[in-house]
């Protein structure tokens, strides 16, 4: 099979690799789409240290080819979305059972069972309640994300807020109550004047920025909970802790590695994505084949108009 090897900074190289084997308790999918995440950016630019490879590629859907001896589910033909922590930029992935979910009979690339999981776990762990005012700073395609699983928890106010126009268009489009140019108007005053000075009960960062940390604390009601969605790489962050404390935030790190969290994360967004509850619908903007690779990341890197995600694609028999 095939299977891109990050060589060198911003460097993979398509390679041949046996199809992995798969144990009793396994199967072996037939990839169709493996997501570009922002959390994997980083290593592309460094790359790995001289003379090693490494192989990421999480978000990955596709088709059971062949079911190991002890396997009941899925079957083999079966469209799955699974959990793989590395290898997903490849053409077959061997994974446990255990980790496939049924993926409806929508798009195979937007059965992104991983970022989806990503994304509901947040929202559930951040608790926003009906009638609640909440704020996603950040309209790529985890805030995208956020702002159409927070919709189904019955927001009085949902406000989104970004710095392009495009993403901005996009929010509104999903049905924020209010898109907020950041470029152009003070998120704080636009928030407390659309809850009546209190502040949001939630605030979702999405971005990964400096910037959009300090936000929150600007936005946020007392008490109120602040939610960390965004992949914070690079330099350090600050806080104003004294202030947070006396706001008395609730900060939930939205991130997740404990393996059950994240399958419950994932049985639940691919039964809201195959009932048709949750809509990947325009979530998926670019997409390249594997030998296009490192333009995929180019593409991430770069944002150009337009963007929200990218995914590799393998042709499908």
């Amino acid at each position: 099979m095939r299977i891109a090897a990050l060589r060198g900074r911003e460097t993979f190289e398509i390679e041949h690799a046996p199809v992995p084997a798969i144990g009793p308790g396994e199967v072996l999918v037939r990839v169709v789409a493996s997501g570009v995440c922002a959390s994997e950016l980083e290593t592309w630019q460094t790359g790995p240290p001289p003379g090693e490879a490494r192989h990421p590629g999480h978000e990955v859907s596709g088709v059971v080819a062949a079911a190991g001896a002890e396997v009941t589910e899925p079957a083999v033909g079966e469209r799955v979305g699974v959990w793989v922590t590395e290898r997903g930029f490849a053409e077959y992935v061997a994974v446990r059972a255990a980790y496939c979910f049924p993926a409806g009979d929508g798009p195979l690339d937007e059965a992104l069972a991983e970022p989806i999981a990503c994304s509901l776990n947040a929202v559930e762990a951040a608790g926003a309640r009906l009638g609640d005012d909440v704020v996603v700073i950040g309209a790529g395609f985890m805030g995208n994300l956020v702002q159409r699983l927070s919709a189904l928890r019955g927001p009085r106010r949902l406000i989104v807020a970004d710095a392009r126009a495009d993403a901005l268009e996009r929010a509104a489009r999903l049905g924020a109550t209010r898109a907020v140019d950041v470029t152009k108007e003070s998120l704080p005053d636009v928030v407390r004047s659309l809850t009546g000075g209190r502040g949001a009960d939630v605030t979702f960062e999405c971005t990964g920025t400096q910037p959009a940390l300090t936000a929150c604390g600007d936005v946020t009601r007392m008490s109120g909970t602040i939610a960390i969605v965004g992949f914070h790489q690079g330099a350090d962050r600050t806080v104003p802790l004294s202030y947070w404390n006396w706001m008395a935030f609730t900060i939930v790190n939205a991130h997740f590695r404990d393996v059950g969290v994240i399958m419950r994360g994932m049985e639940t967004g691919m039964r809201l994505l195959s009932g048709g509850v949750l809509s990947m619908d325009g979530l998926v903007s670019h997409r390249f084949p594997l030998e296009e690779i490192n333009a995929a990341f180019v593409t991430l890197r770069d944002k150009p108009e337009g963007f929200v995600k990218a995914v590799v694609t393998f042709p499908q028999a």
